[in-house]
């Protein structure tokens, strides 16, 4: 089940300058992040995957952001991506998930176990009962009429109107509330249809996007923009709340970096364009 993704190729890793960029990891985690990226780059089930990603998602401080999986991540750890969005469409039409788009400025999805996302919506309530919010029943509405019926990642305000009012008499103000806790933003090219959205999530879409920067800068500066997996999991990027796993995994399965076997060990390389 875990065979490595392989390309064999001549190794020309060696101990090179400016490793130091990256501060250590810190030891201390559970069972299931000591895990090496190495030891479970790939798996050959889609829902074994994401709970395992979801496991190893960083412990992000000073954000409230529930686990989330990106759909590159799992393209990195599955060989057939084809099968690997059959099985999400299926993961989400039993409820078990959602899918997200991200605005990150690129074709990024995030997924979110269905739990997960209900816990999300549940501290955002939390914060504005105690700012005496007003029009807080429509997150009601939005749990049991709206995530239920509508599985795609966008939706239209007359659509949005019409299953909320599925709940109770629907004001704006009752959309107005959803925007704000960043469960819809509404999309710039046409006001009326907005995105589903993971709340709190505008911090850690910066890090990701400095983070695969930073990644990638520090590959293209070593000679054969190569490194060994195990040392270069180990690292601590500086602009990014994410660990290294995380953006490892992202950019291998976008295709901006590769990943093949040497008598050592896996190496990670970047990708030529």
């Amino acid at each position: 089940m875990n065979k490595k993704i392989t390309e064999l190729e001549p190794s020309t890793s060696r101990k090179r300058a400016r490793d130091e960029d990256f501060e250590p990891e810190s030891e201390d985690v559970d069972n299931s992040r000591s895990l090496s990226l190495e030891e479970n780059l790939t798996f050959s089930d889609t829902l074994m995957a994401l709970q395992m990603m979801r496991a190893q998602f960083p412990r992000i401080e000073k954000v409230s952001v529930q686990p989330f999986v990106l759909r590159s991540q799992l393209y990195s750890s599955l060989k057939d991506r084809t099968q690997v969005d059959r099985d999400l469409e299926s993961l989400q039409r039993d409820r078990l998930l959602r899918i997200f788009k991200l605005n990150s400025g690129q074709d990024d999805h995030a997924i979110m176990f269905i739990e997960d996302y209900i816990n999300q919506i549940e501290r955002v309530v939390r914060r504005m009962e105690e700012k005496k919010q007003k029009y807080l029943i429509v997150f009601e509405w939005f749990k049991l009429h709206v995530l239920q019926s509508k599985l795609a990642t966008s939706i239209g305000h007359q659509e949005l109107w019409s299953l909320l009012s599925l709940g109770g008499k629907v004001k704006e103000e009752h959309i107005s509330q959803l925007i704000t806790a960043g469960l819809l933003i509404r999309q710039l090219i046409d006001p009326n249809m907005y995105w589903f959205s993971i709340p709190n999530i505008g911090s850690v879409l910066k890090g990701l996007s400095q983070g695969r920067k930073e990644l990638l800068s520090f590959l293209n500066r070593r000679k054969y923009k190569e490194m060994m997996l195990v040392s270069l999991e180990k690292k601590r990027l500086q602009f990014s709340p994410m660990d290294m796993r995380f953006h490892l995994r992202d950019l291998i399965g976008s295709g901006h970096l590769k990943t093949f076997q040497t008598p050592t060990g896996l190496v990670v390389r970047i990708t030529k364009d």
